[in-house]
């Protein structure tokens, strides 16, 4: 990437950065199922691939014609990801941040995707404040994370599912303004072994935005 200068949470970055560099590859590499589903039918335009990782969805939606624009609080994930994107001969707009602590290049989009997020809550709903504005009038916010976390506890990993934005906040947030076209839960195609292994089931959440 040309310019690697981070906004956002240091912490947040260290944590993420030191998970990609434990191995050579963290995610399968191939774009995630919710999104090749929900997205096929829509016509290509500006879209923002948030938590983006290793770049598959990216690659994925610049490849289907999008004219992407991808976050990641990782730089180890970004420089991976620019590096599949090169390889794949797509261009993509990375960004090195946390959602909401940057203004986002070509903002508002017609896709937002959001898959499986690492967004953590605050008491001003940062994050649920940033993915909606992100939206353009029209464009659509799919927002697909593993069902059954939010009914889960903190663990002696630290990790505790009530620190992060899940489906149904985003749900409770929505106005009139918006027409929810789909929110259900679904199985999921996932490998046998590796992260995510253990969800069979996705929550999905799309929305349009109509004004």
């Amino acid at each position: 990437m040309d310019n690697d200068e981070y906004f956002g949470d240091p912490d947040v970055r260290e944590q993420w950065d030191r998970r990609y560099s434990e191995q050579q590859r963290l995610w399968s590499g191939e774009p995630n199922g919710a999104l090749v589903a929900e997205v096929a039918g829509l016509p290509p335009g500006k879209a923002l691939d948030v938590g983006c990782g290793e770049g598959a969805d990216a690659v994925w939606l610049a490849r289907s014609g999008w004219e992407v624009t991808a976050i990641d609080v990782s730089g180890v994930a970004l420089e991976r990801a620019a590096s599949h994107a090169e390889d794949a001969g797509v261009k993509v707009t990375w960004v090195h941040a946390g959602l909401g602590e940057v203004e986002l290049p070509g903002a508002p989009y017609d896709l937002v995707s959001a898959q499986y997020p690492a967004l953590r809550r605050s008491p001003d709903a940062k994050a649920e404040r940033a993915l909606l504005e992100a939206v353009a009038p029209g464009g659509v916010l799919l927002f697909v994370h593993h069902a059954g976390m939010e009914e889960h506890r903190d663990d002696e990993s630290g990790f505790d599912p009530a620190d992060y934005v899940w489906p149904s906040m985003i749900a409770a947030r929505l106005d009139d303004a918006w027409k929810v076209e789909v929110d259900e839960r679904r199985p999921r195609n996932v490998p046998d072994v590796g992260p995510g292994s253990r969800h069979k089931d996705d929550l999905v959440l799309r929305a349009r935005r109509l004004r």
